[in-house]
């Protein structure tokens, strides 16, 4: 089987200025790289280079691949989208030699989701006459084809090229994420698949959904109707269909990425109380009631029935294995004033500590999230309330300085959990300048701990909260800032110490990102050829 796209009508060449020639590559730590973002693990690349054309290219499956690859639709959908990835232009110079890329997989894995044990390992040899790809799953081979695009240059007449290439590679973190915020603005599901489509080009992962929050409800539910028809800005125009979720869990999947949505309590759910009476705790002004609500009502039963059908059917819609239950930033006022929630305190025994309260309600949520098969992801205030979770519970660092999210990284590890780390990726704080390299001098493992501890840390998100972002800055305000943290996640740290190496390579990435539509903010002074196409 060869599947191949149409190739595209005739497109402008691309360069950026200024930029070495793109097939001397640069130096890094002894090791010769092109402009390939992130970094692979292992590569040897020569001054060697072969002529590829669109007319003479195809992609090929391995011999004896034939059961592991029949029906491969995902695959076959990858090469049809990576043919103008490569060729983006149809040059019409003299036919050149037939040039292939032949793609060997050892497991058979094309009708799943990605998860936490899918392997991403590949290699990739590029020779004369054509380039090899053995990987050890589907999603290996996605990173594979995404490594061998960014391979390929094209002169200034419009011929292509590739050097010859041996590469090895595999990320260094399982976990390499983005949150979007869809809550404080609305993101058009346009935004959210060329999001998407970018962080594959990135190599990320995971797609954080941090779907609803006090602002307004979007998602529309099954079986709790009036969440999204009252809690949403728009109960038509500003809402995610049960048909929308499945577009955006098929368009990640396709590109081997995981969709983990976020459904934060018993905090950020101010949108949720209207349109799900008697859910929030109603706060008192004296003896009287106020008129407001605060968080969720941990002494009701009531809260837990409700939660446990919700969650069971949003757990049934998302197949990913792990589950963002939030647990943040909970303001314990209004517990405080509610006459109905202090007598529960001192039935429970908690006195007037309400870190107690809040440590009850995660438990019961938690819980509910185990027996319905998932992995509850929470953030770090669980952890620091000494609130009584499974081990297995994921913990999310999103606070403090340096010193201070590496002890909190020591502490957690020490405690036997699994961390993610998010707190120097906030990348919705923006500054003057380049601002990346901060991101990309960061250094997930540099804390206090044994070995052991430091295999608990599986890896990072990048966080682009929507208080100041929607569709209209949300690329060229994630792009191609978040590259820094993708690189960092997924390289070897100790060949990508130095901003100032990255930088060239980061420069004709952004340049590489513009060509495919993608709207990434400029690094410094300077341009690429393409830049305004589409814009």
């Amino acid at each position: 089987r060869c599947p191949r796209c149409i190739p595209p009508p005739r497109r402008r060449t691309h360069s950026y200025s200024p930029r070495p020639s793109p097939f001397l590559g640069v130096v890094i730590n002894g090791v010769t790289s092109t402009d390939v973002w992130p970094l692979p693990q292992k590569l040897a690349i020569s001054e060697e280079r072969y002529p590829l054309s669109p007319t003479h290219f195809n992609f090929y499956y391995g011999e004896d691949q034939a059961s592991i690859m029949k029906d491969c639709s995902l695959l076959d959908s990858a090469f049809t989208r990576y043919f103008p990835l490569i060729f983006p232009d149809l040059t019409s110079g003299k036919p050149e030699k037939a040039f292939s890329l032949v793609v060997t997989m050892h497991q058979k894995d094309c009708d799943g989701y990605p998860n936490e044990g899918s392997s991403e390992r590949y290699q990739l040899n590029v020779s004369a006459g054509q380039a090899v790809l053995n990987s050890d799953t589907v999603w290996g081979a996605l990173r594979g084809l995404e490594t061998f695009s960014q391979l390929v240059q094209q002169e200034e007449d419009g011929t292509y090229f590739i050097n010859k290439t041996e590469i090895e590679d595999f990320p260094s973190f399982q976990y390499r994420g983005i949150l979007l915020d869809t809550s404080r603005h609305f993101l058009p599901l346009k935004a959210i698949l060329n999001t998407l489509d970018a962080m594959a080009y990135s190599k990320f992962n995971v797609f954080h959904w941090h779907i609803v929050d006090d602002p307004s409800f979007p998602y529309q539910s099954r079986t709790f109707p009036d969440l999204s028809s009252k809690g949403a800005y728009h109960p038509m125009s500003h809402i995610y269909t049960q048909s929308d979720v499945r577009r955006v869990l098929t368009h990640a999947r396709l590109r081997g990425i995981r969709v983990i949505p976020e459904f934060d309590s018993p905090g950020h759910t101010q949108s949720w109380g209207k349109g799900q009476p008697n859910l929030l705790t109603p706060c008192y002004k004296g003896s009287s009631p106020s008129g407001t609500f605060g968080p969720i009502n941990p002494a009701s039963a009531l809260s837990y029935i409700f939660m446990s059908q919700f969650l069971k059917e949003v757990t049934s819609v998302f197949p990913d294995p792990y589950f963002h239950l939030g647990g943040d930033e909970v303001n314990f006022s209004c517990w405080q004033s509610n006459p109905d929630v202090r007598a529960f305190m001192q039935k429970m025994g908690f006195g007037k500590d309400y870190t107690k309260l809040e440590s009850f309600y995660m438990e019961n949520i938690v819980n509910i999230t185990s027996n319905l098969n998932k992995t509850s992801i929470v953030w770090q205030d669980v952890f620091d309330y000494h609130e009584r979770i499974p081990k297995d519970t994921i913990l999310h660092i999103w606070k403090g300085l340096p010193a201070q999210y590496k002890a909190e990284t020591s502490r957690m590890t020490k405690a036997g959990h699994r961390v993610l780390l998010g707190a120097p990726w906030y990348i919705n704080h923006i500054a003057y300048g380049q601002d990346w390299r901060i991101s990309y001098n960061v250094q997930p493992l540099n804390f206090s701990g044994t070995e052991e501890q430091k295999k608990l840390v599986i890896g990072g998100e990048v966080s682009m909260w929507g208080e100041y972002v929607d569709a209209t800055n949300l690329s060229p305000r994630l792009w191609p800032r978040a590259c820094a943290a993708a690189e960092r996640l997924w390289s070897d740290e100790s060949q990508t110490r130095s901003a100032e190496a990255a930088f060239p390579r980061l420069q004709a990435f952004r340049c590489s990102l513009l060509r495919r539509g993608v709207r990434a903010e400029p690094l410094s002074p300077g341009h690429c050829s393409d830049e305004y196409r589409g814009i």
